[in-house]
């Protein structure tokens, strides 16, 4: 009798050869999906079948009306949101994975996306170097990984305070400090807000014109106090000055968004702007960012792991099973896939120095960039010092949003418009590991004829 299973290997063998196609095609497919591509989306929209079907015709029909409309994330020119591709190893590994099919909430359910999660915890940890006995968990994004630390942070500052938040929850609670960078990212409000903190109690302090916090300007704190700052501004890139921020913090509990910029700690050449940076408490940073793993994939990392423990255990007598501290009582889902693989197959991969060469290049891309849009008349806002590039026409600031949506329907690249200190402008950000000279050259040529058909 033929095994349940077989349906199973046949659809994936078809579904891995129009993935195939799909990657094969990727340089000749535009960015952006055509405006037909998007009409034809309305075959989805159908009633749910009565009857089962064949698992074959799903796949086709999802290929041969979705993949013509999705964006090109996985090319070599998409410089939108500081999102990377997908590296060959982890997109394996998420095949692999998903036949797995594992429940990775501890080594009991999945020996081996245990096992996968603490080594490459332990090979972050290295690469990134942080304090080799802090906690690594892996979420959805930035806004779950400062959801889990920042939730640590809070209980600790109100234990502090004798308040245990497990028990008595946030009614009636002490108050707890917040002082934050002016250009935090607001993925940090979000964990703040769904926290039970009012961004009205917030502390801010200014930042200079790069959009770094002046650590001069901080209060004065106290161990009941939370600093936010970020490694990786959104827009320029720019790293705050965590040593001068640690020095001045008096035993508040200081976190570091890192959600892209904490990767620069990989690269010996750039690892000089995040100064100070590991004598934080916390750090977030994306898998699916710079390193380059597939969507989606968040890392909380924290000193404490004890803290984020204890916010985030779950307490149920048939989960008490297994050696170590499970991984679903370190984040807050339970139900969770295998993250951990595609980070472990992404860092073995490339080792240390494919993820410095990678660092390293996305950089010197922008720096190519920065050059080009100078050429075509614009002036560059931000100093590039990392992988993000802001500029705007210095005469036509308005035509920023234009230029970007004529770039994008033109399916040659994909980047978006921004504000900054005030002015309008456009973003690029290069994070994947595709993106080649060619690809630069190519969308400079795009926006070249973006202003010129705007002129």
């Amino acid at each position: 009798m033929q095994s349940p299973l077989e349906t199973s290997r046949i659809v994936l063998q078809d579904a891995c050869r129009r993935a195939d196609q799909y990657l094969d095609e990727i340089g000749m497919r535009r960015v952006a999906p055509s405006p037909e591509s998007r009409s034809k989306l309305s075959a989805f929209d159908a009633p749910m079948p009565h009857e089962p079907g064949d698992p074959a015709s799903t796949i086709a029909l999802l290929d041969e009306v979705g993949s013509p409309a999705t964006t090109a994330t996985v090319g070599g020119r998409f410089f939108g949101l500081v999102v990377g591709g997908t590296l060959p190893a982890p997109l394996g590994a998420r095949a692999l994975a998903s036949a797995w099919d594992q429940i990775v909430f501890n080594d009991v359910t999945s020996p081996v996306g245990t096992k996968l999660e603490k080594v490459a915890s332990k090979w972050v940890l290295d690469i990134l170097g942080l304090p080799e006995t802090s906690s690594v968990g892996f979420v959805t994004g930035a806004t779950m990984a400062n959801f889990t630390c920042l939730a640590a942070a809070r209980n600790t500052l109100l234990e502090r305070q004798g308040w245990d938040v497990g028990k008595m929850g946030l009614w009636g609670a002490p108050p707890v400090r917040i002082v934050a960078s002016r250009q935090v990212h607001v993925t940090v409000l979000k964990a703040l807000r769904l926290l039970g903190f009012g961004t009205d109690r917030i502390e801010w302090v200014d930042c200079d014109t790069q959009g770094r916090l002046i650590a001069e300007q901080l209060p004065d704190c106290d161990d009941k106090t939370l600093i936010l700052t970020q490694a990786g501004n959104v827009n320029s890139g720019a790293c705050d000055p965590v040593a001068d921020i640690v020095a001045k913090a008096n035993g508040a509990w200081v976190h570091v968004d890192g959600a892209f910029g904490l990767w620069a700690a990989a690269s010996p050449r750039l690892k000089s702007q995040l100064l100070g940076y590991e004598a934080a408490d916390s750090w977030t940073t994306d898998g699916h960012k710079w390193l380059n793993t597939p969507y989606d994939c968040g890392i909380a990392i924290c000193r404490h792991p004890t803290a984020i423990h204890n916010a985030m255990a779950t307490q149920a007598s048939y989960l008490e099973i297994g050696g170590d501290v499970a991984p679903k009582d370190m984040v807050p889902e339970f139900s969770r896939g295998a993250r951990g693989v595609e980070v472990w197959a992404a860092l073995h991969s490339l080792g240390k120095a494919g993820v410095a060469d990678l660092i390293d290049r996305s950089c010197a891309l922008a720096r190519r960039f920065a050059a080009g849009l100078q050429d075509c008349g614009f002036e560059i806002l931000n100093d590039v010092v990392l992988n993000q590039v802001v500029a705007t026409l210095p005469d036509a600031e308005e035509l920023s949003t234009d230029i970007a949506r004529l770039v994008q329907e033109s399916g040659e690249a994909w980047f978006g418009p921004t504000t900054w200190n005030g002015r309008e402008a456009i973003r690029i950000s290069v994070a994947s590991w595709a993106t080649v000279e060619a690809d630069v050259d190519r969308t400079l040529r795009a926006i070249k004829k973006a202003v010129s058909d705007l002129n």
